[in-house]
């Protein structure tokens, strides 16, 4: 059961489709074993990401394997938005879950050299991905801020050619 607090962070922020949001809500909602504290790490990234303007979320289900937030600029593109994070929450043991954020690699930096490199990852492309295993404050911070480095320059892509530069 979501606490009301859980329940407002969850449904923040526009889901591609009612079902999208559902599925999420009843995820959280059965998630009962949690000794990492992962379902608030969730919850805190959720939130993190639908305070940027125009996000559009998209949530994949994939049950004993991941559970997938996938989250785009609204109208960025022709009907193949670029997505600018993916919060996966990994469902291997779903009694200690995990999180594994990714990102684009052309669209952060990763100055303490926490990722992993995941080449042709993300839909083809290179990326860096970032997993969780427990709640940490440091961690988390050090996500949301490559949240906003990616989501800054997500809205300067050029579909035709990567990164437009000022």
């Amino acid at each position: 059961m979501l606490s009301s607090t859980e329940g407002n962070m969850a449904t923040e922020g526009r889901f591609g489709s009612e079902r999208d949001y559902v599925q999420m809500v009843d995820l959280l909602a059965a998630w009962q074993e949690d000794p990492g504290d992962i379902r608030s790490a969730f919850l805190r990234l959720k939130r993190h990401v639908s305070e940027k303007g125009s996000t559009l979320f998209f949530f994949k289900s994939r049950p004993g394997i991941s559970y997938s937030l996938r989250a785009t600029l609204a109208g960025s593109g022709s009907g193949d938005d670029r997505l600018f994070a993916m919060v996966d929450i990994i469902d291997d043991d779903p009694e200690n879950r995990w999180l594994s954020v990714c990102f684009y690699g052309d669209t952060i930096t990763d100055p303490d050299q926490e990722g992993d490199l995941v080449p042709d990852g993300i839909s083809g492309e290179d990326g860096y991905c970032f997993d969780l295993y427990q709640y940490d404050e440091s961690a988390i911070s050090y996500l949301e801020q490559r949240i906003d480095e990616a989501y800054e320059n997500t809205l300067r892509f050029d579909p035709g050619g990567g990164l437009s530069r000022p």
